[in-house]
């Protein structure tokens, strides 16, 4: 399988624990969602939503919870209408997907070239650990693009606050999730999870 493409391609193995449920139709195909676990090397773990086609899934056996499979496709995003206004949805869109046993090492990859569409932030946390968060546009087929938020630490967070919208980028990192806490405007809190592509290594262009 070739792991990745020229400016978006995404390689993840991990564990089902979100069997796939219907998500839409395109031209009469139709196409599910699924969730991974990824775990770091850290032992915590991202989970990575997956998108593939009913075609794709009927080439596997019937999956079961705790299932390790390897995805390769691209990252993708789309704007979805949620309690009345726009969310950004990010998903692995998946191309090829393959049973593995469960011996099989998780891996979470990404690697996008794109140019920054939106004014970079520079930041620090309360323990001092420097973070730049930046969109990017990432060029598809037809004309589209996609919007993908992706955040550097330490040395990178620093060299890459410089980024102006225009600047173009070549990156690779892994898809990482994180849950937060939505307060809305009658006081009422869910919550939601975040996702972000964590820079390791990038190119200016």
């Amino acid at each position: 399988m070739q792991k990745y493409g020229c400016c978006n391609a995404a390689y993840v193995v991990g564990d089902v624990v979100m069997l796939p449920v219907y998500s839409h139709s395109v031209f009469n195909e139709a196409f599910y969602n699924l969730i991974l676990r990824v775990s770091r090397l850290s032992g915590t773990a991202d989970y990575v939503p997956i998108t593939v086609s009913g075609e794709l899934l009927s080439e596997l056996d019937m999956l079961c919870e705790g299932e390790r499979l390897s995805v390769s496709g691209q990252l993708r995003s789309y704007n979805k209408l949620v309690e009345g206004s726009g969310r950004l949805v990010i998903t692995v869109f998946g191309k090829n997907i393959i049973k593995l046993s469960k011996e099989a090492e998780c891996d979470n990859e990404i690697r996008l070239v794109g140019s920054v569409c939106k004014p970079v932030v520079y930041r620090k946390t309360p323990l001092a650990r420097e973070i730049t968060d930046i969109l990017l546009a990432v060029n598809r087929a037809y004309g589209k693009s996609d919007y993908l938020p992706c955040i550097a630490w330490g040395k990178n967070a620093r060299s890459l606050q410089t980024l102006s919208v225009g600047d173009s980028i070549s990156i690779v990192g892994r898809l990482q999730s994180r849950e937060y806490t939505k307060r809305d405007e009658n006081g009422n809190t869910s919550v939601r999870t975040a996702y972000e592509v964590s820079i390791n290594e990038y190119e200016l262009l």
